[in-house]
C-alpha cells in the first residue's frame, strides 16, 4: 500500500510539472515603454487571437525603469521593448541581452487641453513665453526613469540655441519640478482633471488620447533622422548602470528599440511575437495607424548578434 500511494504522489507531481510546463510555454511576458500603450494593447490582441491559448502579462513603466527591472532586479522577461533603443545598448548589452531591433520612430510635443490657460496663445514662436508664465502648471517625466524625460531636457536645450534664447533650457528645467513623474503617461490624468496646463509628451500618445498638441520645429522635436548631428549639440547626465555611474546622454532622432532578453522563460514564443510586430500587415500597420512611423528594416549595431531569423529586419551597418 505505502509503494501505491508513493506511486500516486509521483505520478500527480509529474502531471502537475507537465501542466505548468504547457502553461509557461504558452505564457509571454512583455516589458514595454508607457508610449506603447496603445498600440501594443491593439498588437498583442491581434497575436493572440493567431495564437489560441497564449497568455500575455504585461509590465509598462518608463523604459530605463524597464531595463533596471531585468538588470538588477532580475525579473523574467521574454520581450522588452523600449521607447528609446540606446536604453537597450546602455543599460542591458552584453550582459543582459546582445542585440535590439529599432522599428519604429516619434516626435516632441507640447500637449494641452481646452482647458488650459493661454490655450489660444500658444505658438512656435512665443510656446516657451506660456510655459514660463508663474500661473501656468508644466509637467514632465523622469529623465533617470522614462526616454520622454530626458528627451524632453534635450528639447529645452535645443529650444535655447534655435530661438537664441540664453538660459532658456534652465528656467524650463527649473519650472514645475513638483510635476515631475515616473513615465509621461502618468502626467495625463493630471493634464485631463486640469491640474497641469501642459506637458511635454510624444505626439503619438496626444494623437491616440486626442488631446491638442503643438508641433515643434524639426530643429528642436528630435524627429528627423537628417538632424542627427544637430541634435548631438545638447547632452543631459543620467544614471548609469551601476549606484554612482554617470553616462552622457546626447540628442538623437527618435528611436524604438525590442529585444529578447538572455533571461527570457520563453524566446521561441518571443521571437514569434517579433515576427507579428514586425509584419507590414499586422504589428508595424497597428503602429503607423497610431501615430509611430515605422523604420523597418534599420541599421543595427549587433547585426551578428540578431538571431538568423530576425536578420531580415535589420540593415547591416557599413
Amino acid at each position: 500500500m505505502k509503494l501505491v500511494s508513493v506511486l500516486k504522489s509521483v505520478i500527480l507531481t509529474i502531471l502537475f510539472v507537465n501542466l505548468i510546463n504547457a502553461q509557461s510555454a504558452n505564457q509571454l511576458t512583455v516589458f514595454h515603454a508607457g508610449s506603447l500603450t496603445v498600440p501594443f494593447e491593439k498588437i498583442i490582441d491581434g497575436f493572440k487571437k493567431e495564437n489560441p491559448g497564449v497568455e500575455v502579462l504585461k509590465e509598462i513603466a518608463g523604459s530605463r525603469e524597464c531595463a533596471r527591472k531585468i538588470s538588477e532586479l532580475k525579473k523574467p522577461c521574454d520581450i522588452f521593448a523600449s521607447a528609446d533603443y540606446m536604453v537597450i545598448d546602455q543599460l542591458l548589452v552584453p550582459e543582459f541581452t546582445d542585440w535590439n531591433l529599432k522599428f519604429a520612430t516619434n516626435e516632441m510635443a507640447i500637449v494641452y487641453t481646452e482647458k488650459s490657460r493661454r490655450a489660444k496663445e500658444i505658438n512656435q514662436k512665443k510656446w516657451f513665453e506660456v510655459l514660463l508664465d508663474k500661473n501656468i502648471s508644466v509637467g514632465r517625466a523622469d529623465p533617470n526613469a522614462d526616454p520622454c524625460g530626458y528627451r524632453t531636457i534635450l528639447t529645452m536645450k535645443l529650444a535655447e540655441i534655435f530661438y537664441n534664447k540664453k538660459g532658456l533650457a534652465e528656467k524650463l528645467i527649473k519650472k514645475n519640478q513638483e510635476y515631475i513623474r515616473p513615465k509621461e503617461v502618468d502626467l495625463l490624468a493630471l493634464l485631463e482633471e486640469g491640474e497641469l496646463d501642459y506637458i511635454f509628451l510624444y505626439r503619438s500618445v496626444a494623437e491616440q488620447h486626442g488631446l491638442k498638441f503643438l508641433i515643434l520645429p524639426d530643429k528642436i522635436n528630435l524627429k528627423k533622422a537628417e538632424l542627427e548631428d544637430y541634435y548631438k549639440q545638447v547632452s543631459v547626465e543620467l544614471n548609469g548602470k551601476k549606484p554612482g555611474e554617470k553616462i552622457s546622454q546626447v540628442g538623437s532622432s527618435m528611436v524604438y528599440g525590442i529585444t529578447i532578453p538572455k533571461n527570457s522563460p520563453n524566446p521561441a514564443l518571443a521571437k514569434k511575437f517579433i515576427h507579428y510586430l514586425m509584419n507590414k500587415e499586422k504589428g508595424l500597420r497597428v503602429m503607423q495607424e497610431l501615430g509611430q512611423p515605422t523604420v523597418i528594416p534599420s541599421m543595427c549595431d549587433a547585426y551578428n548578434k540578431l538571431p538568423d531569423d530576425l536578420k531580415k529586419y535589420a540593415v547591416k551597418k557599413k
